[in-house]
Order: structure tokens, then C-alpha cells, then sequence
């Protein structure tokens, strides 16, 4: 909740600056900033002193601060930028597998920047570990599990607030049906969140994506005519650097033709925790962890150990022949036993 005193003493432009959606108050107000840009806003409010503009406005200083603190809180509470509301963490608390035994284990804290992998048989429930996440479960879901955010009993707004978002999935297909340029697409987004620099991000997340791609594209690229590969690394590349949504889940990146390194790198360098469902080995063991799901329930959660991620580096090398494999044939070349080097 922003009041008068976190507003009162900083300048104009400041507050412009934090507060990119701010002008719009002032316009409605008719509040003339001219050449008084640097000043604080307790003194460029002393024109309502006046006792005809008060009058006028039927508003006197401090009622307009306190309207403008209120409209603050409102927009940042609609654009989920709540600056009190950081979600560093998310515990989740066992609930019961589908034969109502319960889940084995005791707590699980997943922190900010962190990435856990869900592994299980199709069906297996990891659908609903994910469901009971964005839902902010309170012993409330089939599987009675809880969970806390930053320790503590997950605040409703997480449930009924549209702005508050504690998920965002990116889903094995994605297919765009908006006539829009991928220009057009990235500025849409930023414009929606009230982006200070939209011409920067549109720039970041444009180059981001086509880090992940195997096929480059370009700004005028209509995304429409996006590859899968191309359409998910623009999403992961978007949902890094404009969502506000703190958990981001990732299902079966392994099969979306995207650098799936990169992809991680750049979530976890976003500061988001990172959900992965995955059948890929060599995905399960980048993570810090692996949640494994049966019969609905959490069966075990395992700390990737030295020895697995020392046996990543020659499963990645394993995949990059593969990949390499299939590069070469794409473009009509013979593949002979010495190529694959194993």
C-alpha cells in the first residue's frame, strides 16, 4: 500500500520514472508540470494552496496526494507489481497420493533462481502438483497439499486477482492465431505492462529469442509463420523479461528445436523459479532438483548429486553429436561410424 509519505518528498521526475504509468494522473488532474519537473511534489502541490483552485478542484493538497497514493496502489496491484509483494519462495507441504496415503516427504522450500525438475509416467499427477501451485492450495485440493509463499499462508489475491499471476506455463504447443508481426506481438506485451523503454525490451526479448531459436527470424517475421521452435523461443524469451509472474512452468521443453541450456540460463537470470517437466534425462539432471511423482502423489525428491552432474558433461556431449547427427543429414550429407565418435 503506497501512502502520502512514501510519494510527498520525491521529484516529479523521479516519480515518473518509478511510476511509468503516473503522467496519466496528472493529465487527469490537470496538472500542469511545465518546467517544474525537479520539483518535489509536496511543493509543486502548493498551488492547491490557492484558494481558487481549490474551489475549482474541489480537492486540497492532501487530498490529492492521498489520491494519487491510491491510484498507485491500484496500478500496481492491476500490473502485479505489488512493491511489498516479492515472492522469494514457495513451500509445498505433503498432502495424500491417490490411494490416500500420504505424500513421502516432509517440506519442500524451492527458492527464487532455482530450477526442479518434475519427473513421473504420463498421468502420474504432474498436472495437478501444478494445479495445486498456481492455486495456492490450503489443504483445499483433491490431494490436500499446502502451499505457503515466502513461508507464510499464500495471500488470496493469488487466486482472485487477475494482475497476480503466481504461474506462468509455457505449453508444448504453441500457435499463434493474431495477425501481428513479431515487432508488433513483443510491443503489444510491453505497452500492456506499461514498459518505460518499450523500444529496449521489444530489442532484448527479440534477441534473447533468436539466441534460443535453431532458425533465425526477424522483427517483420509474421508470427503466424513462426516455426514451433521459433514460437517457443519467443515465449520463453517474453515470459523471462515481461511477466511478472514469479514461477514459470516449462512442459517438455526437450521437444520444442529451441537451446534448451540457453532457455534455463535465461529464466534463472530473470529470477524466477523454475518448474520443468521433463522426460529428458540430461534436463532432469540440470536441475537442482527432481520432484518424482506416482500415483498422484510426490514419491520422492532428489537432490542432484555430484556424481550425476558429472555424468551430465558426457551426456550433453552424447547429445551434441546427435545433435550434429541430424543437422548434417537435414542438409543431405552421409553420416559413417567415425562421425559418431562414441
Amino acid at each position: 500500500m503506497i501512502t502520502i509519505q512514501d510519494i510527498q518528498q520525491k521529484t516529479i521526475a523521479d516519480l515518473f520514472e518509478q511510476y511509468p504509468f503516473l503522467p496519466g494522473f496528472f493529465e487527469e488532474n490537470t496538472l500542469e508540470v511545465d518546467g517544474q519537473i525537479n520539483e518535489k511534489l509536496d511543493d509543486f502541490l502548493n498551488i492547491l494552496d490557492d484558494e481558487e483552485e481549490k474551489e475549482n478542484r474541489a480537492m486540497d493538497k492532501a487530498q490529492v496526494m492521498e489520491s494519487m497514493a491510491e491510484y498507485i496502489t491500484q496500478m500496481l496491484a492491476f500490473l502485479g507489481e505489488d512493491e511489498d509483494e516479492g515472492v522469494n519462495s514457495i513451500t509445498l507441504l505433503p498432502g495424500t497420493n491417490k490411494s490416500g496415503e500420504k505424500e513421502e516427504f516432509e517440506e519442500l522450500t524451492i527458492n527464487k533462481s532455482e530450477i526442479v525438475c518434475i519427473v513421473g509416467p504420463t498421468g502420474s499427477g504432474k498436472s495437478r502438483l501444478l494445479a495445486d501451485i498456481e492455486w495456492v492450495a490450503q489443504n483445499d485440493t483433491p490431494t490436500s497439499r499446502t502451499i505457503l509463499v515466502n513461508g507464510e499462508e499464500g495471500d488470496k489475491k493469488w487466486r482472485v486477482t487477475s494482475g497476480h499471476k503466481l504461474v506462468a506455463q509455457l505449453s508444448q504447443n504453441m500457435n499463434f492465431v493474431m495477425d501481428l508481426s513479431v515487432y508488433e506481438f513483443i510491443e503489444l506485451h510491453a505497452q500492456s505492462r506499461l514498459v518505460e523503454d518499450v523500444e529496449g525490451v521489444i530489442q532484448k526479448i527479440f534477441e534473447q529469442a533468436n539466441n534460443l531459436a535453431g532458425e533465425k527470424f526477424s522483427l517483420d517475421t509474421p508470427i503466424t509463420s513462426l516455426s514451433g521452435g521459433q514460437s517457443r523461443a519467443l515465449m520463453i524469451a517474453d515470459t523471462a523479461i515481461l511477466s511478472k509472474s514469479p514461477i514459470i512452468l516449462i512442459d517438455e521443453i526437450e521437444n520444442a528445436g529451441i537451446d534448451r541450456k540457453k532457455a534455463l540460463e535465461l529464466l534463472v537470470g530473470e529470477e524466477k523459479i523454475v518448474l520443468m517437466a521433463t522426460h529428458d534425462p540430461i534436463l532432469a539432471l540440470m536441475g537442482d532438483r527432481r520432484i518424482v511423482i506416482k500415483n498422484g502423489g510426490i514419491h520422492k525428491v532428489i537432490d542432484t548429486s555430484g556424481d550425476e552432474q558429472n555424468l551430465l558433461s558426457e551426456l550433453e556431449r552424447m547429445d551434441n553429436v546427435i545433435q550434429n547427427m541430424r543437422t548434417r543429414l537435414r542438409h543431405g550429407e552421409i553420416i559413417r561410424q567415425e562421425d559418431i565418435g562414441f
